[in-house]
């Protein structure tokens, strides 16, 4: 059986998440999603908005994944390369060339990221519509807006 592990937050899932993980799974037999831990988030300066055991949760649902571990730290993955027999070692090509070490114990592939996605856009854009005045201008709201049949009660 082929062994595959990747590594991310996965906050805020996103069809971005979803194909980087369909990808990996098609590089092997068996998935494991190694997911950030609230306090390894903490030491790299990031909060998520899921907590760790929502995100493990929405993880654990996912087709493609065959088993979810935390990631509490940087140094964790050789160790996990190593516990769990693993053969590809995936991440997405944002990390291009950080984890080549790992060469020695394991295949290492670096996936593109879905164009246009990512959980940073996303927080960025609920922010920049944030204010009322955004909001009642979002295409979203102006279609259900024009859409909406009024009612009225005798």
């Amino acid at each position: 059986m082929k062994k595959v592990i990747t590594y991310g937050t996965f906050d805020l899932f996103h069809i971005g998440h979803l194909n980087i993980l369909k990808r990996a799974k098609a590089l092997g037999d068996y998935l494991i999603v190694a997911v950030s831990s609230d306090k390894f988030n903490e030491l790299k300066g990031k909060k998520a908005y899921h907590s760790i055991d929502e995100r493990v949760e929405i993880l654990k649902a996912i087709t493609y994944v065959d088993e979810v571990i935390i990631e509490e730290s940087w140094d964790q993955k050789l160790d996990d390369i190593k516990k769990h027999h693993i053969d590809v070692f995936v991440m997405g090509d944002d990390w291009e060339g950080k984890f080549d070490d790992l060469q020695d114990y394991c295949e290492v592939v670096y996936l593109p990221r879905t164009e246009g996605v990512s959980t940073t856009k996303i927080k960025n854009d609920l922010m920049s519509t944030s204010k009322p005045e955004k909001i009642s201008n979002h295409p979203r709201v102006i279609k259900r807006k024009l859409t909406k049949k009024k009612i009225s009660c005798k």
